[in-house]
C-alpha cells in the first residue's frame, strides 16, 4: 500500500526485479524508469474503512481521489507504451476512479468485467455486496497485449448443439446475470465475462490468513494469461498476501511489488521463497465444482434436501 510513512526511506533509488519492496508504491513507482513495465494488477485500499496493518482507510473523499490520481500517473510513467492497467475497485469509488484513469490521465478502458463471488458482505438494508469490479485499461487503444486463446472458452455450438458453425478453440467470454451459479449448470460458468471465483473465505485451503483481502489465484492468472507474456515485468503497487506476484511468478513472468507492512511483506516473502515459477495454481479452475447445488445441499436442520420437480434445471426446490 502507498500512504507517507518512514517506511519510505527503505526504497532503493534502482529496483530489483522479482522482489517485493517495503515502502511506499508512489515513491516505489516513481524510482523506476518510465516504460518499462509490462502489466499492472492493482487492488487498492477501497476507502471503506478496512481495518489494514497500517494504512488508515478512512480518507476523505478529497484526498483519496487525490491519492489515487498520484499512484495512477505513476503506474501510466512506468507503463511501455503498449502496456496495461487492471485495476479491481469496489463501488464506492468505481465511477470516480474510472473517470479520472480514463478522461483525466488518458487511458483506455477495454473491458469493465465484474468479479462475482459468493460469501460476499452480508447487507441489512440493501443489496447484499457480492462483486469487485476489474477496469481493464490499457495505453494504446490500437497496440496492446491480449492473449486472446489463453481465456477462450468452449461456446454453446460446440457444447451444447452440436453446430458445425462452430469456431475451432471456442469463443471469448460474454456477459450474463445468475442467482446462483451452483445450479446454472449450461447458463453461466466462471469463463463468461461476469467473472465467477468464490472469494478466499477463511475456511478456503487457499487463505493465508494474515491478510483479509486475499484474491484467488485462479482469477489473477486469467489477467496475468490474457495481458502479458512469459518474461514480462508485472507489478502489483499494493502487495497485500503477495497473490499477484506468486501468481506472476508461476507463470514465468518477472514481477515486482510494494507494501507498507513490514509485516506483511516477510510473510509474502515467505511465500514467494516457497514458489519455483510452473508452480500450479491454488483454488480450483472451475469454481462451480468448489460448491454444493443446491439440491445437494442440507437444510437448516440438518436433512439433505429431496429431489423435487423445481430441480429440473430451476434454481430453488422443497426440503
Amino acid at each position: 500500500m502507498s500512504e507517507g510513512t518512514p517506511n519510505e526511506t527503505r526504497i532503493k533509488a534502482s529496483m530489483e526485479r522479482n522482489a517485493l519492496h517495503l515502502g511506499d508504491c508512489i515513491k516505489g513507482l516513481a524510482s523506476l524508469e518510465a516504460g518499462t513495465v509490462d502489466l499492472v494488477f492493482a487492488d487498492p485500499p477501497f476507502n471503506i474503512g478496512y481495518k489494514y496493518d497500517l494504512y488508515e482507510d478512512r480518507k476523505s473523499a478529497d484526498d483519496y481521489l487525490d491519492w489515487s490520481r498520484q499512484w495512477i500517473e505513476q503506474v501510466k510513467r512506468v507503463l511501455n507504451p503498449n502496456g496495461t492497467f487492471w485495476l479491481a475497485i469496489g463501488d464506492d469509488f468505481a465511477a470516480e476512479l474510472k473517470m479520472l484513469a480514463q478522461r483525466d490521465l488518458g487511458f483506455c478502458c477495454r473491458s469493465w468485467v465484474i468479479w462475482y463471488y459468493t460469501f460476499g458482505v452480508n447487507c441489512t438494508k440493501k443489496f447484499s455486496r457480492s462483486h469487485t469490479h476489474l477496469f481493464h485499461f490499457v495505453k494504446n487503444p490500437k497496440k496492446f497485449t491480449f492473449n486472446a486463446d489463453a481465456i477462450r472458452v468452449p461456446s454453446a455450438r460446440q457444447t451444447v448443439y452440436a453446430d458445425d458453425r462452430a469456431v475451432e478453440g471456442g469463443r471469448l467470454p460474454d456477459d450474463t446475470w445468475v442467482l446462483r451459479p451452483q445450479d446454472a449448470d449450461k447458463s453461466f460458468t466462471p469463463d463468461e465475462s461476469v467473472w465467477y471465483f468464490p472469494r478466499v473465505a477463511g475456511t478456503f485451503k487457499e487463505r493465508l490468513g494474515f491478510h483479509g483481502c486475499q484474491m484467488p489465484e485462479q482469477l489473477l492468472a486469467r489477467i496475468v494469461r490474457v495481458s502479458s507474456n512469459p518474461g514480462d515485468l508485472v507489478i502489483d503497487p499494493f502487495g497485500g498476501s503477495g497473490s499477484t506476484l506468486s501468481v506472476a511468478k508461476k507463470l514465468h513472468r518477472d514481477w515486482m511489488g510494494f507494501e507498507l507492512s513490514k509485516n506483511y511483506v516477510q510473510k509474502v516473502r515467505t511465500r514467494l521463497e516457497a514458489i519455483k515459477p510452473g508452480d500450479a495454481l491454488q483454488g480450483p479452475e472451475n469454481p462451480l465444482l468448489s460448491a454444493p447445488k443446491t439440491r445437494d445441499g442440507k437444510t437448516l436442520n440438518g436433512k439433505v434436501r429431496k429431489k423435487t420437480k423445481a430441480d429440473n434445471g430451476n434454481l430453488f426446490d422443497e426440503a
